[in-house]
């Protein structure tokens, strides 16, 4: 039996870091800003605390500034909603990043949907996500994006495959749907109301698994040749795949950690930088206006 691919997702990352640097060191040369991503914690999640410092440390790497805002427990949708505005109207921040779950109390989508899509590096705006759906230039759930170039980096087929998403989250499991139609894959997208899961789950080409609970996909749902992205990760480095009884019978896999988790850090990083660009940019041609017109 042939070995199936590991989806080197830390790898891979580390070449997309090690990109951005030249860029990030080229926006600075040219105007004397640093781009800035600032991430909105709101309360003292230990994970969020954990996802949050470890994006710090990202943009540290390839010359990003990061500003952390961090918010009471609890806070209100409308104390979020003007600090977002804020950060909106803040020249020096080029992304902004909402650490996912807010408390119970906060309409999550609401916020979202208040970062500018300028700087929704995230790409969690209900806006965006129309635009990415549509093929129209915006940024891209970062997630998604980073299953998407993982993907292709490795040479796995995605036209003409089909693919069964489990999961459907506004910022995972419905825009990763999208993006694999956009690369001409049939998706069928399960979630806690579809019938025979496991036998529709056999049925796919490519499995992505975000649902997030542990080992909630087995591995006699997965057919020979199956390729498997594990967009999970729950306590004790387990993926939402039952990956050591499942990877035997796949063409290629992510391991968890080391596979999505890394794609996502370095898709944020890369947009931020992107965000950045298309800032500079527009403010050089609205300067070109000006002294044309002087």
């Amino acid at each position: 039996m042939i070995e199936p691919i590991i989806l080197d997702g830390r790898a891979l990352a580390k070449k997309i870091e090690e990109s951005l640097i030249a860029r990030v060191e080229k926006i600075k040369n040219k105007t004397g800003i640093t781009p800035v991503l600032a991430t909105i914690l709101v309360g003292d999640d230990p994970a969020s605390v954990t996802y949050v410092r470890m994006k710090g440390n990202a943009c540290a790497r390839v010359g990003l500034g990061s500003r952390k805002v961090i918010m009471p427990e609890n806070s209100t949708t409308e104390d979020l909603v003007k600090k977002i505005e804020e950060l909106n109207n803040d020249d020096e921040v080029h992304g902004i990043l909402l650490q996912h779950p807010v408390p119970a109390q906060i309409d999550e989508l609401r916020c979202f949907d208040t970062i500018s899509t300028e700087k929704d590096v995230d790409g969690v705006n209900t806006h965006t996500f129309g635009l990415m759906s549509m093929k129209r230039e915006s940024f891209v759930s970062a997630t998604p994006l980073g299953i998407i170039k993982m993907l292709k980096y490795y040479g796995v087929q995605i036209e003409a495959k089909e693919a069964v998403v489990v999961g459907r989250s506004q910022i995972l499991g419905k825009p990763a749907a999208m993006l694999l139609i956009n690369e001409n894959a049939t998706v069928t997208v399960c979630h806690s109301k579809t019938k025979n899961l496991p036998d529709v789950v056999r049925r796919a080409d490519i499995v992505i698994g975000a649902v997030g609970k542990p080992e909630f996909i087995k591995a006699d749902w997965i057919k020979e040749g199956a390729v498997l992205i594990d967009a999970g990760y729950n306590p004790g480095n387990v993926g939402d795949i039952d990956m050591e009884n499942a990877k035997h019978k796949c063409s290629a896999y992510t391991p968890v950690p080391g596979g999505v988790g890394p794609m996502t850090i370095a898709c944020l990083l890369l947009q931020t930088v992107e965000a950045a660009e298309k800032h500079l940019k527009i403010h050089n041609q609205k300067t070109n206006i000006i002294n044309s017109e002087i």
